[in-house]
């Protein structure tokens, strides 16, 4: 008997994204036009989509449009073409939220199956069957559903498929129904332009007599004399308190939904449809996201009373993030699904390239973000677990073989990587392992009140999973943040000792000097001699084997 299998479900924003989202992982992308779908910073063209569906089916992948916007009159005349267009091609389904659309397609194109979308707010079994019975192949869940009711809707509905976010951007209202957006910048969330409201940062202001506004300056001096605190209307004498720094208060600011914790219990109830966020996130994003799912599912189906999901976290920290939480997997949220101190995305990696070419002795890479001499370069593989790492000292310009010891990204600039620079790889698993749209992301320096965020962020998602209310090291982690923002220093560092071309992580670079040549990393040389070609030290491998510094 054939396993029943979940698909990974990737988002495409572009053609680029969609082809790197299918070669590292994905099982399905869904992807649209811009004004026709809910997301019109969409850079697909009618064109596109069809080459887009045609790249999927050409891997055995699957392809789902999205058509799930709120029609307005303006809207209708459009869906004919649009129609006459993709059902050409035999997209795998469209995803719709609006009913009189789903009637529409239903009516003019019953071949294709139909998605209903998250936008529908489908929270129950009895909706999920209402959908059924309109001739609905698959539901998108809302995000605010819980473990435990996925569970009841999966045993009452066992003839329709069912698709749950497990991954990506949370709203702060109910599956996107957002007003805020369309009453503060006239941009309509529910029409794919959403300006974030929620996430932007708001300051105390007060209205003097003489109907001047100013600005109420809280410092030092005068700390002890305020505590702002909201009321909520049913809950009389329940004081929330807003906390406000220079920057201002953040009281909407969702972290980013990971469900990877638990996604175990997803793989095991058979949700036959995981689904990550993000159409309007980078490419780097696409490909990082779904190499991690693509391992744990595969991982969880090989081998799951093993499986452990912190094996394919840390993959996920090197993609910015808010801070992960599990939103609503246990039912209501909890103050640790947001944040309260910044609304920044980081990671202590950042995108730094992509193969656009593999010749005979070289890598060819568009540079994304700024290299510089003694930066760490990984190149994350989409068909083997393995990366490499490689410190480079300068690099050459493809097109004039120029060695430059800076390069930006913003001139998007191809460099050229040769294969000798890969002393302790093989060649022919580089040629086999990083074909074009590799992605390569390289280490960041941090300042100080990023590296306390993150510290945070790790220490609240941990206690969500193990649903406990460890107070004390919350509020030693929050502030700790707290006194980081407040000294607003902008030195950055590594994680690691590594300064520009001095300093070394120790885990055995390909071109690395220091611990190619240094006698301080003898020993881990040694080590290292003794496993495959390509294999490297693990951080606390590096830590064990480093020598002490000569006198």
């Amino acid at each position: 008997m054939t396993q029943h299998k979940s698909e990974l479900l990737m988002p495409a924003g572009n053609l680029r994204k969609l082809k790197m989202a299918v070669l590292y992982g994905a099982d399905a992308v869904y992807l649209g036009t811009p004004d026709l779908s809910l997301r019109t910073k969409s850079e697909f063209s009618l064109e596109e989509v069809i080459e887009g569906v045609e790249f999927c089916h050409a891997h055995g992948r699957r392809a789902y449009l999205t058509l799930n916007l709120f029609s307005h009159n303006k809207d209708i005349p459009k869906l004919d073409e649009y129609i006459d267009t993709v059902r050409k091609v035999k997209p795998d389904g469209l995803i719709i939220s609006d009913p009189g659309v789903f009637q529409f397609v239903r009516e003019r194109a019953p071949e294709i199956p139909l998605h209903v979308s998250t936008q529908a707010n489908i929270a129950s079994w009895l909706t999920t069957q209402f959908w059924q019975s309109q001739g609905a192949d698959l539901v998108v869940l809302a995000r605010e559903v819980s473990f435990p009711e996925l569970e009841e809707i999966r045993e009452k509905c066992p003839d329709i498929k069912l698709e749950a976010f497990v991954h990506g951007a949370m709203c702060m209202t109910y599956s996107g129904r957002c007003l805020l957006s369309n009453f503060m910048a006239e941009r309509g969330a529910n029409q794919g332009n959403c300006a974030n409201s929620c996430r932007w940062n708001y300051k105390f202001h007060m209205r003097l007599k003489d109907g001047t506004v100013q600005e109420l300056i809280v410092d030092e001096d005068n700390l002890h004399m305020f505590e702002f605190l909201l009321e909520e209307g049913v809950r009389p004498g329940e004081f929330l308190p807003i906390q406000e720094d220079e920057r201002g208060s953040y009281i909407l600011n969702s972290k980013d939904l990971c469900l990877m914790p638990k996604l175990d219990d997803y793989l095991r109830i058979g949700v036959d449809s995981l689904k990550v966020e993000g159409r309007g996130k980078s490419e780097y994003y696409a490909a990082i996201v779904a190499r991690a799912y693509r391992a744990a599912i595969d991982d969880y189906y090989a081998d799951p009373e093993n499986w452990n999901a912190a094996d394919y976290m840390e993959e996920l920290g090197t993609v910015g993030n808010r801070g992960y939480t599990l939103a609503f997997h246990k039912g209501r949220l909890t103050n640790l699904s947001h944040g309260y101190e910044q609304t920044q995305a980081i990671a202590q990696w950042e995108y730094a390239g992509v193969v656009t070419e593999v010749r005979d002795d070289a890598f060819y890479v568009e540079v994304k973000n700024k290299l510089e001499p003694g930066d760490v370069i990984e190149i994350v593989s989409p068909v083997a677990r393995n990366t490499v790492l490689l410190r480079g000292y300068d690099y050459e310009i493809a097109a004039t073989s120029e060695r430059k010891d800076v390069i930006h990204g913003s001139t998007k600039s191809v460099i050229r990587l040769p294969f000798s620079l890969f002393e302790q790889e093989d060649i022919g698993d580089l040629r086999r392992n990083f074909p074009p749209l590799s992605v390569l992301r390289k280490e960041r320096a941090l300042t100080e009140e990023q590296w306390k965020r993150l510290q945070l962020d790790k220490t609240t998602l941990a206690m969500e999973i193990k649903d406990t209310q460890s107070e004390t090291a919350y509020q030693r982690r929050r502030d700790a943040l707290v006194e980081a923002i407040d000294a607003d220093a902008n030195t950055r560092r590594f994680k690691t000792n590594r300064k520009g071309t001095e300093g070394c992580c120790g885990k055995g670079c390909n071109g690395c000097l220091i611990f190619w040549q240094d006698d301080m990393y003898a020993h881990a040389r040694e080590v290292l001699k003794q496993r495959k070609q390509g294999a490297m030290l693990s951080r606390a491998e590096a830590a064990e084997f480093k020598l002490p510094a000569a006198e």
